[in-house]
């Protein structure tokens, strides 16, 4: 017994130095958001900023760049991208784990086949502007993602579980499909709707390269590719001797910290709640193929 307590105690500090150790990164680039430049380069990184002052943040939230606009589409994509992402991938993999869907087995395939092979990036570019129109609207940001092979065979495992002496009673008392579907077999996968939702919304949320690549309307910049812009342009003015002197006052590395706590600071917020569902939603159903 006194040697189970001992392992347990081993154990568990040894998660909670794990946990500290993953705190103390970003307890220091929080710090150094909050600092000063000039205490950066005298003093260096410290976990309790040296010189406290938002000037990091006053420049990327007050300045020229629409910041608070790109926080508006960014929060528009993801919630709109995670939820279509989720209605259609779910409703997708339903239909494959019913046994009684014809020619499942080939659309599976299907699905595997994308998995693993797609056409590149310049059929990819072609579709989206020449055929379905949608370069520099906000459908480019959310539509071309709508559907995760991955995240649908996923689904369908985690579909497989489900008793299907469920689905059949609910049969008998004359439910619908799209009733049985909707009303009992979502409520029952709660785990998995929420552990897909969290991937999609945190690549949803740090997606830039989609607006890098279809969007030229600065009103439809993404956060994450609006602060890639302000870090370039700092680096930009920074290494540039004809405008030394005035960048010279420009928070160079205290704004590079400052841009990660704006763009990674809903996500954390968020992770909490959804965390309990992580392990069951990705494990459950996992064995069977």
């Amino acid at each position: 017994m006194n040697r189970m307590k001992l392992s347990n105690l081993m154990i568990n500090f040894s998660f909670m130095v794990y946990s500290v150790l993953c705190i103390v990164p970003m307890l220091v680039v929080l710090s150094i958001s909050l600092s000063s430049e000039q205490s950066i380069f005298k003093n260096g990184y410290h976990i309790l900023p040296r010189d406290f002052t938002f000037k990091a943040y006053e420049f990327i939230l007050l300045g020229n760049s629409p910041i608070l606009r790109a926080y508006g589409v960014t929060i528009i994509v993801t919630i709109v991208g995670t939820l279509l992402h989720l209605v259609i991938s779910s409703m997708f993999a339903y239909s494959l784990s019913r046994r009684e869907v014809k020619y499942k087995n080939i659309v599976a395939f299907l699905v595997v086949f994308c998995l693993l092979f797609n056409g590149g990036l310049v059929p990819w570019y072609i579709l989206i502007t020449k055929y379905l129109h949608m370069k520099d609207t906000i459908f480019a940001l959310f539509v071309p993602y709508l559907v995760s092979s991955v995240n649908i065979l996923i689904m369908r495992n985690f579909f497989r579980t489900i008793p299907e002496a469920i689905i059949e009673s609910a049969r008998i008392d004359g439910s619908g499909e799209f009733n049985t579907f909707v009303k009992l077999v979502i409520p029952l996968s709660t785990p998995v709707l929420a552990t897909i939702g969290l991937f999609v919304a945190v690549f949803y949320w740090n997606d830039w390269f989609t607006s890098a690549l279809f969007i030229d309307n600065n009103k439809l910049f993404t956060l994450q590719f609006l602060l890639q812009s302000i870090m370039n342009n700092i680096a930009y003015l920074s290494g540039n001797p004809l405008v030394e002197k005035a960048a010279a006052n420009l928070p160079d590395e205290t704004a590079r910290m400052a841009t990660c706590i704006l763009a990674v600071g809903p996500i954390v917020l968020a992770y909490p709640f959804l965390q309990k569902y992580f392990v069951k939603g990705l494990t459950l159903g996992a064995v069977k193929s």
